[in-house]
């Protein structure tokens, strides 16, 4: 941390605030100039309150050096963190997953129809919401419980990964017997007391950034989970809130890059949100592949004009083996 004072802040100022940092074990070194008088201050300032610092009289400005996302930092852990969600199933450190199905569960018909055609193309993990956080309290809210048993008995059949969306702590614990990967959407990025009983977890758990969070608030929401106990998080890139209304949101595909510098957590991208387009999806998809992400996570329907709920941004399944199609063929020559 480096402490600005003010051009005319006077000794007993300056001893006061040193005094109070000397008093809890930090050490203070003057790093001052002719024009400046600043301090470091050395030792772990995780838990040093910035605008408490501030409020010392003399005090001009306080600049944090150390993230506050300590543990998913790359500071914290040089290599990139590879999450086994089964034998031979892997998220990060070069592999490019895939996760897809339905933006909710309809009916056992579908989620068959589905599975079969993640299995022909070696899809391995499935999608599909039950618990629906919608704007509208007229929106389908999802099929709850016994959606969630469909979807299981689904995957279970098929031999594929159960994704679903949690979105209460109280749910945690509810659905963990049907749940292979916890989903936090972004509605839910910032709800503390979720992420905290998801830190208690085992199992992985997908963050989807909040609509309008920074990279720093999103990788604070991951610290939360890891602070927990739990390190397996994976992190995914949406789209962001803008003035553009053209597409459903903003991807923002430098988020990516900013993620895999700052962080050595997997980062996927789900462009069915971030375009709301179902005809963007694949040069999306591709573009994520190509600027280093961890995989997708897209919506697909048999049948997207009579789906529940984002039939316009879901793909049709001839569509799907396109985009499988064209993701393993980049991958040869990446």
């Amino acid at each position: 941390m480096i402490v600005q004072m003010k051009k005319y802040a006077t000794e007993k100022e300056i001893k006061k605030l040193v005094d109070f940092l000397t008093e809890r074990g930090f050490s203070v070194k003057d790093i001052s100039s002719e024009e400046i008088k600043m301090f470091g201050v050395v030792g772990d300032t995780m838990n040093l309150n910035v605008s408490h610092i501030e409020a010392f009289e003399g005090v001009y400005k306080v600049h944090k050096i150390q993230k506050t996302y300590r543990l998913a930092s790359r500071d914290y852990k040089k290599e990139d963190t590879i999450i086994k969600v089964k034998e031979g199933l892997t998220i990060g450190g070069g592999s490019f997953q895939i996760i897809a199905g339905p933006c909710a569960v309809e009916d056992k018909e579908t989620m068959i129809e589905i599975a079969e055609n993640l299995r022909d193309n070696n899809v391995k993990m499935i999608r599909g919401g039950v618990f629906k956080p919608r704007t509208s309290p007229y929106s389908f809210q999802g099929l709850g419980i016994a959606g969630l048993k469909m979807l299981k008995e689904v995957a279970d059949k098929y031999n594929l990964v159960v994704v679903t969306e949690v979105i209460s702590p109280e749910q945690v614990d509810l659905i963990k017997d049907y749940v292979d990967i916890y989903q936090v959407g972004t509605r839910n990025m910032q709800n503390y007391p979720l992420l905290k009983v998801l830190g208690a977890q085992k199992k992985p758990v997908i963050i989807k950034r909040g609509m309008s969070a920074t990279i720093e608030e999103w990788l604070l929401s991951a610290e939360y989970v890891l602070e927990g106990g739990n390190p397996n998080v994976i992190l995914c890139e949406r789209g962001i809130r803008t003035f553009e209304r053209y597409t459903r949101n903003t991807l923002d595909i430098t988020a990516v890059l900013a993620v895999k510098e700052l962080s050595h957590l997997p980062v996927m991208v789900d462009p069915s949100h971030a375009s709301g387009k179902y005809e963007m999806i694949e040069k999306l998809s591709l573009a994520s592949l190509v600027v280093g992400a961890d995989g997708i996570m897209v919506e697909i329907h048999p049948h997207p004009e009579k789906a529940y709920s984002d039939g316009a941004q879901s793909l049709k399944l001839h569509k799907f083996n396109s985009l499988v199609k064209e993701v393993n063929r980049l991958k040869k020559v990446l």
